[in-house]
C-alpha cells in the first residue's frame, strides 16, 4: 500500500483528513511518525505559500510524497485578521477565541470565511496546491465542544449551528479543508500509482 505523509502532528487535523480518505487505499502517516522532524519556519505571506513550505520540507525529510496544509479565519471587520497567523493569534483555542470576540465588540459586520490551502510536494518540490474556503459568521459567543481552533464560533452559511454543534461528518462535508481536500483526492489518487515505485 502506498504511504503519503501529512506534515503536522496536529491529532485532530490527521484525524480529519483520515475521515475525509474514505475508502482510499493511502496509508496516511503524520510528522508524529518522524519524531525528529525539525521545526519548520512558516515564513510565507500566504495560505499557500506556508502549505507549500511545510510540505516540500516534509518530503525531503521523509523521503515520500507528502502534503501540507494551512489555515486560517479571515474576518471582513478585521481587514482579514487573523488570517495566516490564526494559529498565532495567541497562546491556546481559548485564548485566540477570547480575542477574536473582544476584537468584534460592538461591530456589525460579523462576516468571515475559513481558509485551506493544501500542497502536495515530492522530492523537495511542489506538484500542486489547492484551495477551499466556507463562509459564514462569528457568533456573539462559544456555542459546542467539537472540532477545534475557532470552530465553536464559527457558523457557516446555511447552518443554525456552529462547527462546534454540527456533526463531524457534516462539518466534515462542508468545510474549508474537506473542499480544498476534493479538490486534491484525484490528483493524490492518480499520482502516488506512479510515485510508489520509487521509494
Amino acid at each position: 500500500m502506498s504511504f503519503i505523509v501529512v506534515a503536522t502532528a496536529n491529532k485532530h487535523k490527521v484525524d480529519e483528513y483520515k475521515k475525509l480518505l474514505g475508502d482510499i487505499e493511502v496509508d496516511l502517516k503524520s510528522l508524529a511518525d518522524f519524531p525528529n522532524f525539525p521545526e519548520v519556519e512558516e515564513n510565507g505571506k500566504s495560505f499557500k505559500e506556508n502549505a507549500s513550505i511545510k510540505a516540500v520540507a516534509a518530503s525531503k525529510y521523509c523521503q515520500a510524497p507528502a502534503f501540507a496544509d494551512d489555515s486560517g479565519l479571515e474576518v471582513e471587520a478585521l481587514d482579514g485578521r487573523p488570517g495566516i497567523y490564526s494559529s498565532r493569534y495567541a497562546a491556546t483555542d481559548g485564548e485566540r477565541i477570547a480575542k477574536l470576540l473582544s476584537e468584534l465588540e460592538g461591530k456589525e459586520n460579523r462576516r468571515a470565511r475559513f481558509v485551506c490551502a493544501i500542497a502536495i510536494a515530492f522530492n523537495g518540490e511542489v506538484l500542486e496546491t489547492f484551495e477551499g474556503t466556507v463562509e459564514g459568521t462569528i457568533t456573539l459567543a462559544p456555542r459546542g465542544d467539537g472540532g477545534f481552533g475557532y470552530d465553536p464560533v464559527f457558523q457557516p452559511d446555511g447552518y443554525d449551528q456552529t462547527f462546534g454543534e454540527l456533526p463531524a461528518e457534516v462539518k466534515n462535508s462542508i468545510s474549508h479543508r474537506a473542499r480544498a481536500f476534493a479538490s486534491a483526492v484525484e490528483f493524490v489518487e492518480d499520482e502516488l500509482s506512479l510515485l510508489g515505485d520509487t521509494f
